[in-house]
């Protein structure tokens, strides 16, 4: 999650700071579900315990730590302390929402967007149920005051999983408008919206999309009168807008918004020593990526 700015003196309440166990663990593949024709659902099952997958951050994140192309092993972390130990060179890993948490089912649900080429998309379109999978995290995060009575959430399709969390979660009496932009119409998913909820879809391919959130900020009735905040989670280039958006109605990242590039166009994917050396100082201060 964003850093949080201590140069700025803020009224009202601010998003609250939660710290996960630090844990890794492996799991079995349950089951596999076509959500749509670009997103699979993995149902997971095994031993969740120390797992905080139950907090109120329902945007948290793990890092699936895959098998070397090469051998087939698996080289996952061993916790030490207040930390994980990780293998050199560091192993194939990507980092995904947990979309659902069931601990009465024993279930950890997993949502990944496929597409050719990709590591994980590889990885969960040709997964049967009875494979393994370990699962490092979740890490630090923040959750949202239910002081925040007016909401807007902002969501590419790799962050739909994140939003569809928050809205099942969502507390009574909060208003909420939110815009999810994905390829096409089928790309649409049901979502839990109830009184106060309102949410608008973006296509890629019907032009409805090809200003960004834009057009819907800028449509925005905001309230005058309540504490509000801003969530938004997707491409990086495609918040920069937002980034500026937010900052212009007096909003501060890591305080009262909560802005995450969950990727990068044209970015590989691959680990490197100095980003994994980077990932354990920000890990260690309790940083992240803007």
């Amino acid at each position: 999650m964003p850093r949080r700015s201590d140069a700025v003196a803020l009224e009202g309440p601010v998003l609250e700071d939660v710290e996960h166990p630090i844990g890794a663990r492996e799991l079995e593949v349950l089951r596999r579900e076509q959500l749509t024709p670009r997103m699979v659902r993995l149902v997971l099952g095994g031993d969740f315990a120390g797992t905080s997958w139950e907090a109120r951050t329902p945007d948290e994140h793990v890092k699936l730590v895959f098998p070397d192309p090469d051998t087939g092993v698996t080289r996952h972390p061993v916790p030490d302390g207040d930390h994980l130990d990780w293998p050199r060179p560091f192993p194939p890993t990507r980092e995904y929402t947990v979309r659902r948490y069931d601990a009465e089912a024993g279930e950890v649900w997993m949502d990944f967007v496929v597409h050719p080429g990709g590591l994980a998309s590889d990885w969960a379109q040709s997964v049967e149920p009875g494979d393994r999978l370990w699962v490092a995290g979740p890490r630090c995060g923040h959750a949202t005051p239910d002081a925040f009575t007016y909401r807007v959430i902002l969501a590419d399709h790799t962050a739909l999983p994140a939003v569809a969390r928050m809205l099942e979660e969502l507390p009574g009496g909060v208003r909420v408008r939110v815009a999810v932009l994905v390829p096409d119409a089928a790309e649409q998913q049901e979502l839990a919206v109830r009184d106060g909820v309102e949410v608008t879809w973006l296509h890629e391919d019907d032009g409805t999309g090809a200003d960004g959130f834009g057009p819907f900020l800028a449509a925005l009735d905001l309230p005058a009168d309540e504490p509000w905040t801003l969530w938004a989670g997707g491409e990086a280039g495609l918040l920069k807008p937002v980034r500026r958006w937010a900052k212009g109605h007096g909003l501060v990242n890591g305080a009262t918004a909560d802005i995450s590039g969950y990727w990068k166009q044209g970015r590989s994917n691959a680990v490197t020593t100095r980003r994994m050396i980077t990932h354990r100082l920000k890990h260690a201060l309790h940083l992240d990526d803007d």
